[in-house]
């Protein structure tokens, strides 16, 4: 059998494991790529997934970078079933449809801005409403721990991977000549202890484990006091009449806030004159989701309903639905939280609280989920002193707060655990799902404390799987991560500079209001050469 990586490898975007065994060619996952303009472009390379050879396709979690490419798919000829829990497909319905307004938006917004350059040939939507109201009949409700058959030879069972509701991780069994092999896709694990989903459950044996390893390289720090840090930092910002802005994943980490500021209301720690705002259909209509499927909570979450006690409802609880609302808040004075999608900002409503809040001193931004390379929330994450925003520079001023202990994902720790006794049994483990630096630390932790060597692969690469070895691996190294011409790049810039410096001879000759103009041009030139020059 062959397994060949179309994402989340060596980055933590875009989940795709294409599998070819037992005459048939399906997928795990099928995820949206997401961070750099490089990174997103590999969502248009729509030829390396032969959609229209696609026999079937298992979704681990409705998370955009494990599902967002669907519509795609079904754009470009899929038109098999797409095997999901209930819970995945109950939120798939839901998130689908916004993802491909969200697609529809951009490039509405794309084909504006080309037009008021003069530009042709904007760029399409990747997909559209249509594309993602003919995903939906597709998608076919499993059972967790219920074993069954898509094609003769190949056995799946679901179990609860705990990180998001209805998530799981796949068990598969491919039988071809008479030997079966079994292989392990973990999707995403989650925490254990985690606030609203059960614990992860532990897995079965297998030959094979394709492993995420977003957190290979860390813990998560101070897990128990999520809710204090967020009580801290809605003080400070309420303190000084400023807002509290959450980017915030619709799905589990906008309720998981939800969950804590209820907890912060009980214990008198959210004022009551500080409205909390959840502006984001998805967040509202997907919440709704979670009261339908309670059977899923973990203890603590079914005792406070049992209780008669709502862990998603606070007294000042306000829901903005349409556009117009959500402007509204940006117009409105005094102290606010805000939680608001997307949850790495790279697209959405929380673009524009950005805008209006993030330049203010006494505002917070309080991250709650992991940010992409290349995401504008990965550059506020690590400290960026200006960000840009709708085509304009803005100053960072505002507090910002990562509080770890929100993640959906096992740490560094949690993460050996799980995957200590396949390891013990032999299996050959493969890295997925991690940003290279963070596989590379993790492969040293599992070597050392487990005694094994992972395998590490890159974007486009092919496995060759026999028994429990790997005899062929195939690279795409120039497909996979196109050189830069950077010898090329400094000699244009160093032809276009001699240019500059030949017409700059005669500028002191034009008309003063000329000379004004081109001396702020060249200003502004300068203040992109010196940006540029920090990030190198």
């Amino acid at each position: 059998m062959k397994v060949q990586l179309l994402g989340a490898a060596r980055t933590v975007t875009g989940s795709c494991y294409m599998i070819e065994a037992c005459g048939a060619r399906f997928c795990v996952d099928c995820g949206m790529h997401q961070g750099n303009k490089a990174i997103e472009e590999r969502n248009r390379n729509v030829r390396v997934y032969r959609p229209e050879a696609i026999d079937f396709i298992l979704v681990t979690h409705a998370h955009m970078d494990h599902s967002g490419l669907l519509p795609l798919m079904v754009s470009a000829g899929f038109n098999k079933t797409i095997y999901c829990t209930k819970a995945t497909l109950d939120l798939l319905d839901i998130m689908l449809l916004d993802s491909a307004h969200i697609q529809e938006m951009e490039a509405e917004f794309a084909a504006r801005k080309f037009s008021r350059r003069g530009l042709k040939n904007p760029p399409a939507a990747l997909y559209t409403t249509e594309d993602a109201q003919n995903t939906t009949p597709l998608l076919r409700a499993v059972n967790y721990h219920e074993s069954f058959e898509p094609v003769p030879g190949v056995k799946i069972t679901y179990y609860d991977a705990g990180h998001i509701l209805g998530s799981g991780f796949l068990a598969m069994e491919v039988t071809e000549q008479g030997k079966t092999t079994s292989l392990i896709f973990s999707g995403d694990i989650g925490r254990p202890n985690s606030l609203i989903v059960r614990n992860p459950e532990n897995p079965p044996k297998a030959d094979y484990v394709f492993l995420e390893s977003t957190y290979g390289d860390r813990e998560h720090k101070n897990e128990d006091t999520s809710v204090t840090e967020l009580g801290e930092a809605i003080a400070y910002s309420y303190a000084k009449r400023e807002k509290v802005i959450i980017p915030a994943f619709a799905v589990e980490r906008t309720q998981e806030v939800l969950y804590c500021l209820h907890q912060l209301a009980k214990m008198g720690k959210l004022p009551d004159d500080m409205p909390v705002f959840v502006d984001s259909p998805l967040a509202i209509r997907a919440t709704e989701v979670f009261k339908h499927n309670r059977e899923l909570f973990d203890a603590n979450a079914k005792n406070l309903l049992s209780n008669g006690d709502d862990p998603f409802a606070l007294p000042n609880l306000r829901y903005t639905l349409d556009a117009t609302e959500s402007r509204s808040l940006n117009e409105m004075k005094g102290p606010a939280i805000i939680i608001s999608a997307s949850g790495m900002c790279n697209a959405g409503r929380i673009k524009h609280h950005l805008k209006h809040n993030v330049w203010k001193p006494g505002a917070s931004i309080v991250f709650v989920g992991y940010q992409a390379v290349g995401t504008l929330g990965r550059k506020l994450v690590e400290q960026a002193k200006t960000i840009t925003l709708f085509g304009e520079d803005v100053e960072v001023a505002a507090k910002i707060v990562t509080i770890g202990g929100f993640s959906g994902h096992a740490g560094q720790s949690q993460l050996v655990e799980w995957v200590s006794p396949l390891a013990k049994a032999g299996s050959q483990i493969v890295l997925v799902h991690g940003e290279e630096k963070a596989q590379t630390i993790f492969a040293a932790v599992l070597q050392e404390k487990l005694g094994v060597t992972p395998i590490i692969p890159q974007y486009l690469e092919e496995m060759v799987l026999e028994g429990k070895s790997v005899p062929q691996l195939v690279t795409h190294e120039e497909a996979s991560y196109p050189s830069v011409n950077w010898d090329f790049l400094s000699a244009e810039v160093e032809r276009k500079w001699d240019m500059f410096k030949g017409k700059l001879a005669t500028a002191g000759q034009r008309p003063w209001v000329e000379q004004t103009e081109l001396r702020d041009e060249i200003a502004r030139m300068d203040y992109y050469l010196t940006r540029l020059l920090s990030e190198l």
